[in-house]
């Protein structure tokens, strides 16, 4: 029985090697330094500790110059919006629309243009309810966190798909 377990587990392996299946790994990027400039605090901490996770890229720090960086990325504009949706029969808000908007650029710190100015969207939908008005709220924040991890991983690939400097 033993064996016929080895058997099989060990076909599945070759099965799955021979499809060409991989995990995904950490992203190459073709810069080895980066500038972060963010106004949104959040945003930035979460850039930069998606970045430093790989080990080919050096984060340069706030205080330091933008120009000891191989590029410099700019969040031009980090806007939340919140768009009513569904009214119910008396006019009340039943349901609203949450969306987070980023437009960003990088750059060399010579000043040449590697990713023109990008927007990226995010958008939840989220019903409302006046007896559980506090549950919402923190309900709004978390999907405000969640919008903002999704964008972060985005930019990320985009970072990830320059090539050459």
């Amino acid at each position: 029985m033993n064996r016929r377990l080895l058997l099989s587990a060990l076909g599945s392996t070759l099965l799955l090697t021979a499809c060409g299946f991989q995990l995904r790994q950490a992203p190459d990027y073709a810069f080895d330094s980066i500038y972060i400039s963010a106004a949104n605090v959040a945003l930035g901490n979460e850039l930069r500790r998606s970045i430093a996770t790989s080990d080919k890229v050096r984060v340069v720090g706030a205080a330091g110059p933008a120009g000891s960086a191989q590029v410099v990325l700019e969040i031009v504009s980090d806007q939340r919006e919140k768009v009513v949706v569904g009214l119910n029969a008396s006019g009340q808000v039943r349901e609203f629309q949450l969306r987070t908007r980023v437009k960003f650029r990088l750059r060399t710190a010579q000043g040449k243009e590697l990713l023109p100015e990008t927007e990226l969207l995010q958008q939840r939908d989220i019903s409302f309810n006046e007896s559980a008005a506090l549950a919402k709220e923190t309900e709004e924040n978390l999907l405000y966190r969640d919008m903002q991890t999704d964008i972060v991983q985005q930019l990320m690939r985009r970072l990830a798909a320059v090539k050459a400097l």
